[in-house]
């Protein structure tokens, strides 16, 4: 019988390795939300919206909160984005072990590029917004998209030096940490004591599994499950549990790389001997040789750390499914029911917030940073380049419409306008800084091949 998990990926990763565009997947399934939700047929998408998600096993019903089963917003937003953000808390740890968070000197400067990102966006929402319920939504141009962002680099091509890609990329990072602390201080409700220990128990559980040598990744996926339910129960956002559980995950391989050297060698040595006296034509492996192929394979994927072989295996489930399913089911937007009288309210302050903010925050941060001294900026980065790749992390789409959910999303009905003025202002703010950081960046950057460095 196969992995069900395998029988899910596996697929997804033939299809991850004809290199779709998951940014196009993203934007296309935006686009079919806000069409369905505008149509005649928009009755039917927000059926979809509301209908029941219910798996049981005899009185076991792990996707029912607080005795209600959830619909389908919930589930893609509390129960499949919790995948999304266990893929990142394995990003954050690599980046912080062996990345460009790795030491103080590497990350100081995406740290404080970041921290202009997220602080400066926020307080030109409160310009706009300063009075409750609006204010409420200030976390919301704090975000990154770092799949768009990147994408939209990606247009530049060759012309584009590495490390303005690793730039973005480990500013991005350290975006997604703010958010989610952010989450986990601001969007999460009354807590509930006992299933929150109960979680930390089989965090404990986990954490001490890799001093064991247990290296099973289906371990972390089933233990992790159960965290997720518990931290459901508790009243902390449950995509928090993703990212705890990541953190447990060994980052180390069961074999170092000279060991599986030898091994190998010893293998194939025993595969030609074997070989040498069966006859030349026989295509009949013997048991010998089916036995010592498998140890191969079993040796190959000790090799690879459990966090490596992760990140591999979930990343085109992640941007190829989970992500595209959460723009459907969160960008439909009902123009009709926006007011004009609203524009200068949420969408403004949204919009102010990722494309001034964030581009101001960023590019100032950095620059003053590297004109006192406390960080060195690369001389291939000028401030054109940093302009740029400054608005390009005004980009904030998917974690940015997470947020929106978590603040305006079932407090009223005046929430769930302002939530449709927040998406509105998520659309038009990421847009606008994706176009002209584009245009920026293809202006200044020369037209032949960039330097390495």
């Amino acid at each position: 019988m196969k992995h069900p998990f395998k029988v899910i990926l596996k697929p997804l990763q033939r299809f991850a390795t004809q290199k779709p565009n998951a940014s196009l997947l993203l934007f296309l399934a935006t686009i079919l939300a806000m069409v369905l939700a505008n149509s005649p047929w928009a009755h039917f998408y927000h059926q979809l919206l509301s209908y029941p998600v219910g798996l049981q096993f005899v009185d076991f019903r792990p996707f029912d909160h607080h005795g209600e089963t959830m619909p389908m917003l919930s589930f893609v937003n509390d129960a499949l984005m919790v995948v999304f953000f266990f893929l990142v808390g394995l990003e954050i740890k690599q980046e912080i072990l062996i990345g460009e968070l790795s030491s103080f000197r590497k990350a100081m400067l995406p740290v404080i590029a970041a921290c202009g990102g997220m602080i400066v966006p926020v307080l030109f929402y409160l310009l706009v917004c300063h009075t409750s319920p609006e204010m409420r939504g200030a976390a919301i141009p704090m975000a990154t998209d770092i799949a768009f962002a990147l994408a939209v680099l990606g247009l530049l091509g060759k012309r584009v030096p590495l490390n303005m890609r690793i730039f973005l990329t480990a500013l991005a990072v350290v975006d997604d940490v703010g958010g989610i602390v952010i989450i986990a201080i601001f969007y999460s409700s009354s807590i509930s004591y006992v299933p929150l220990l109960i979680s930390f128990a089989l965090l404990v559980l986990l954490f001490n599994a890799k001093r064991l040598r247990i290296h099973s990744d289906a371990l972390y996926y089933a233990v992790g499950f159960f965290v997720w339910m518990f931290f459901l129960e508790s009243g902390i956002h449950p995509t928090i549990a993703g990212v705890l559980v990541a953190f447990t995950v060994p980052a180390r391989p069961v074999i170092r790389l000279d060991r599986f050297t030898d091994r190998i060698t010893s293998y194939v040595e025993m595969l030609n001997d074997s070989s040498s006296k069966s006859p030349k034509k026989n295509v009949v492996l013997t048991s010998t040789q089916i036995q010592v192929l498998n140890n191969i394979h079993t040796v190959a994927d000790k090799a690879v750390s459990p966090l490596q072989r992760m990140v591999d295996k979930l990343h085109p489930m992640v941007y190829y499914f989970i992500l595209p399913l959460f723009a459907f089911v969160n960008a439909g937007v009902t123009f009709g029911e926006i007011q004009l009288s609203a524009l200068p309210g949420v969408p403004l302050a949204v919009l102010l917030g990722l494309f001034v903010g964030k581009s101001t925050g960023i590019f100032l941060f950095t620059y003053l940073a590297a004109r006192f001294g406390l960080v060195a900026r690369s001389e291939s980065i000028t401030r054109f380049h940093l302009l740029g790749l400054s608005m390009l992390g005004g980009i904030g789409f998917t974690v940015a419409l997470f947020i929106a959910n978590l603040s305006f999303a079932g407090v009223s009905e005046a929430g769930t306008q302002m939530l449709d003025q927040a998406k509105l202002g998520v659309f038009a703010g990421s847009f606008i800084s994706g176009l002209c950081g584009y245009l920026i960046l293809r202006k200044v950057l020369p037209k032949g091949a960039p330097s390495r460095r």
